[in-house]
């Protein structure tokens, strides 16, 4: 295996040598690209000269010789047929026919044209420009050309330069690399021990080691380490999840509590601010109102005397308590008091006399819960049937989407779309754990759009 300071040194050798390959191919394509071009528009400046001075000119051997001893470049001039008629670097009789190449052929469509070519007669790369010109009133081709291989021997000499410094920086690396993986072993190996320590609960370790050899040693520590760590974080999140419920559920039992003490509150308000803004109103009304009083203020003293009940429904804990009464008397007043709160609606009871047995307190928020519902999410009539041992709430509201038909009477459940309020998340709930006690269930029918209609049963509620 090896060591931190092996693998340091490795890896900066790797880079720089990779560097020095790419910045030499980079280097060599840059400087020959920028050269070229550079000469290109040397080599047109020259035979745009060259032209301007032709036309004096009667010796055109003598005239490509000073070219060449003036520029330093090759000079071949070219006829229309092809034939050179004057060259500055070889006899001119041994050369071939030019009217194939490309820069002649080039020269008679564009301004200039440029190659780049070996030279079978010089054994060298050679930039070629031409351009189609007259002389003596006949067509002829100049061209001008320079030799390449000076790129490479500028080249070669610029690499070498650059091979040096990288051969200086790589020794500096190989050097710095060396003392930093030292001091990364002497760090990591105190680092190990530390946590080791420290998984044994010993906070006030020391670290002394100064050696390190392999990774797995740490990792194996930094495993126990966080295996220990985890256990702790899933007590911790354990502890603040039944922290967190403990707190919901003591928010959601205020919150219902709330909501049922809403409609004999407001009922009480309602006869109080009407026999307080009528002082001259009928005794027997007064009487009324007062009595309404006093019966909404015994449903209170009721409900103060089982705070704990939606506790109590969930674990199945309730008590009831049952005693005989019309079952059609109670919808009667629950809908008058719900009236009071809800004085521009329309509440339609139709039902006969049935007599059941059961805690009438729980029978009474189950209506009132499914009724102050129905009036909540409607907004015309509500109809309350008694029809045999059957009792519906019916409503022509926005309804329920069937998904959530299923779950509107689970215990806080809400249909977001909707924003249902405690009516909805504790009510529906506390309905069905009370039927359930009662051995009855809540049925729920819907149309999105077109309403509602809750129902149960009291079959096996009714008086033998």
């Amino acid at each position: 295996m090896l060591k931190i300071h092996q693998i340091f040194i490795l890896k900066f050798v790797l880079l720089f040598a990779s560097a020095l390959l790419i910045s030499s191919i980079i280097s060599y394509v840059a400087l020959k690209s920028i050269i070229i071009d550079h000469n290109k528009r040397h080599l047109e400046n020259a035979i745009t000269l060259m032209q301007m001075t032709l036309k004096d000119i009667q010796d055109l051997d003598t005239y490509v010789q000073k070219v060449k001893e003036t520029t330093g470049l090759r000079v071949t001039i070219i006829n229309s047929e092809g034939l050179v008629i004057a060259e500055s670097n070889t006899d001119k009789a041994e050369m071939d026919n030019h009217a194939n190449r490309y820069e002649i052929m080039q020269a008679n469509k564009e301004n200039f044209s440029h190659i780049t070519r070996y030279s079978n007669t010089l054994k060298v790369d050679f930039l070629y420009v031409a351009k189609k010109g007259v002389y003596k009133d006949k067509n002829i081709y100049i061209r001008l050309s320079m030799s390449l291989g000076q790129i490479m021997s500028d080249f070669y000499s610029l690499w070498s330069r650059l091979a040096l410094v990288f051969f200086g920086i790589i020794l500096i690396s190989f050097y710095i690399s060396k003392k930093m993986s030292e001091r990364i072993v002497y760090d990591i190996e105190q680092i190990t021990k530390y946590l080791d320590e420290i998984s044994n609960k010993n906070y006030k370790a020391v670290i002394k080691t100064k050696y390190f050899y392999e990774f797995l040693q740490i990792s194996l520590m930094l495993k126990n380490l966080v295996k220990k760590l985890s256990n702790r974080e899933k007590q911790k999140r354990k502890y603040t999840a039944k922290l967190r419920l403990m707190n919901k559920q003591r928010n959601d039992i205020l919150s219902a509590i709330s909501h049922e003490f809403k409609n004999p509150v407001a009922s009480i308000i309602g006869y109080a601010q009407t026999l307080e803004d009528d002082p001259d109103i009928n005794p027997k009304i007064r009487t009324k109102f007062l009595s309404k009083i006093s019966s909404n203020g015994d449903k209170i003293s009721k409900m103060l005397d089982r705070l704990a009940l939606s506790v109590k429904l969930e674990n199945n804990d309730l008590k009831i308590h049952s005693n005989e009464f019309d079952l059609k008397t109670l919808c009667e007043e629950v809908v008058t008091n719900l009236s009071l709160k809800y004085k521009d609606r329309d509440i339609n009871v139709d039902a006969k006399s049935t007599v059941i047995i059961a805690d009438k307190t729980m029978i009474e928020l189950v209506l009132v819960n499914l009724i102050d519902n129905a009036l909540k999410y409607s907004q015309v009539d509500v109809d309350v049937v008694i029809d045999g041992a059957n009792v519906f709430v019916k409503d022509k509201g926005i309804g329920i989407k069937e998904e959530h038909l299923d779950h509107v009477s689970a215990k806080f459940y809400r249909v977001q779309k909707n924003t249902w309020d405690n009516s909805m998340g504790i009510g529906l709930a506390m309905v069905s754990y009370i039927l359930k006690a009662h051995n009855t269930s809540l049925k729920i029918e819907s149309e999105l759009a077109k309403g509602s209609t809750f129902s149960f049963s009291v079959e096996n509620l009714l008086k033998k």
